[in-house]
């Protein structure tokens, strides 16, 4: 009896934030570099099926996309201005959602090569890191304190 408690205290009361959230960031940011390389594999074929934004051709508006998406993984993977970094792939992802339940074509059969439900899932996904932040296992934290100990080293010399 007593083994049982101990081992639902420790599974309990300690945990590993900083080490999950950097396994998160990773896990989600190497999928959505993957959806992007495949696309960037598949461009000849996309570009016709997407359509333009604000007055750009396809192929520009893809190209204009892809590079948001490349480093949008990037700055996850790195956690470096993350919560930044998931707020354009949220918005990808709900026009994604929207895209595939409307049917439009072949555009939401070749263009992002996923079930419904699939977008939400990196809503769900950016959505938390948006909420929790990087942790401490990031290039966020590093550039903070970093920031933090030069403001007090800037205090100390202004007061002697």
């Amino acid at each position: 009896m007593e083994l049982i408690k101990r081992i639902f205290l420790f599974s309990t009361g300690y945990t590993h934030s900083n080490l999950s959230r950097l396994f998160l960031r990773l896990f989600t940011g190497v999928m959505f570099l993957q959806l992007c390389v495949r696309q960037m594999l598949h461009f000849e074929e996309l570009a016709p099926t997407f359509n333009g934004v604000m007055g750009l051709s396809p192929e520009c508006s893809m190209s204009i996309l892809l590079v948001v998406e490349l480093l949008s993984a990037t700055f996850i993977i790195l956690g470096l201005l993350t919560r930044f970094a998931v707020i354009i792939p949220i918005a990808i992802m709900f026009v994604a959602e929207r895209v595939i339940l409307s049917s439009q074509g072949p555009v939401a059969d070749h263009l992002f090569n996923f079930e419904p439900g699939y977008p939400v899932m990196f809503i769900g996904v950016f959505l938390y890191i948006l909420l929790a932040g990087p942790g401490k296992i990031s290039l966020d934290f590093i550039i903070s304190a970093h920031i933090i100990d030069n403001n007090e080293e800037n205090e100390v010399l202004e007061n002697a």
